[in-house]
Order: C-alpha cells, then sequence, then structure tokens
C-alpha cells in the first residue's frame, strides 16, 4: 500500500464523515487546523519542564483526535462517532480554575513572551484561537457538535494561563502592554 492516492492531485480529499469532498471545503481546513494545533502542542511540549503541564497538553492532544472525530462524523449518529462532551470541557475549567487561583488575575494586558515555554504556550493560544474561528465557520455550513466549540475557545484559556504560569515558574517577568502608561506619563 502507498502512502499517496494521487487523488488530491485533482482537489478533492476524503475524511471519516465527509466522503470524497473539495480540500477547499470548510471542514478540511478546520481538520487542518486542528492538525496544525496538534503539531504545536506538539513542539511546545518538548520546551516545557513542568511534568504536570506536559501531561495536560499530552491529554489535549488526544482530545483534539476527538474533536476531528466528532466534527467527521457530524453527520453520524452519536454511537457511531466519538464526541466530545461537557466532561471534556469541565475538566478544562477546572484545570483553569486551579491555575487562576494562583495566578489570580491579570491587572494588565498581557504580551506573549518570557520564557520559551510561555511563548510556545501562547503560540498553542493563538493557533487555538485560528481554529476556533475556522469551526464557527464550519457551523454555518453544516450542524456540528456545540461542545466542540466549546472545547477549543476553553482550550485557548487554558493554554493562556498556563503561559502565565510558565512565566511566574520561572520567575521571568510577564511581559506587560504598556502603551496606555505612556499616554498617562
Amino acid at each position: 500500500m502507498k502512502i499517496y492516492t494521487k487523488m488530491g492531485d485533482k482537489g478533492t480529499t476524503t475524511f471519516f464523515g465527509c466522503g470524497q469532498i473539495d480540500k477547499s471545503d470548510p471542514r478540511i481546513e478546520a481538520f487542518g487546523a486542528l492538525d496544525e494545533l496538534n503539531a504545536v502542542i506538539g513542539v511546545t511540549i518538548c520546551h516545557i519542564t513542568d511534568e504536570k503541564i506536559k501531561q495536560s497538553l499530552t491529554k489535549i492532544q488526544h482530545d483534539l483526535f476527538q474533536v476531528g472525530a466528532d466534527l467527521g462524523g457530524s453527520a453520524l449518529s452519536n454511537d457511531q462517532a466519538p464526541r466530545v462532551r461537557e466532561s471534556h470541557i469541565d475538566e478544562l475549567e477546572s484545570h483553569i480554575d486551579d491555575v487562576m487561583e494562583r495566578l489570580g488575575m491579570p491587572e494588565a494586558f498581557i504580551i506573549p513572551g518570557g520564557t520559551h515555554a510561555s511563548a510556545y504556550l501562547h503560540l498553542c493560544r493563538s493557533v487555538t484561537r485560528r481554529a476556533e474561528r475556522t469551526l464557527v465557520g464550519v457551523q454555518k455550513v453544516i450542524n456540528i457538535n456545540p461542545e466542540i466549540i466549546r472545547y477549543v475557545n476553553r482550550l485557548s484559556d487554558l493554554l493562556f494561563v498556563l503561559a502565565r504560569q510558565e512565566n511566574k515558574e520561572s520567575k521571568e517577568q510577564q511581559p506587560i502592554y504598556k502603551y496606555f502608561e505612556k499616554q498617562r506619563g
């Protein structure tokens, strides 16, 4: 069996639950955004030293496959495809709450940066936001599980607080947006 099918040479592809579709289909754009997010998380894990965060990010990578399966199986009945459930969102919210309890609310706008790990987590967050936008576009074309968008939205929040945590743990000064301070001074 060969890895290439040559189907893509004509601008089409097949994907679980979708059949043969054009590569410009919004679902394919969303699958690509989720794939890119998973890859960026994989790169980020290489820069994380905290084992608990590494484990969380690895679990998120697995969850993103479930998000993709749920999206691909949108036309299938609930028992024919894995679904993102409220419990997935609850787990993210619990993790966010735990981190926020230690960090508190930021008092200024945060600029991505600080440590390598924090910068990569911010990159994950921004790629997550793009994936979310593509999923919102898909939602306008086909009916999808609304928990998918809730999950991805909450994931970006978690990545934001993890980026802040990485800077705090390393005692790195969190980069802060200073424009308004200049205007006042």
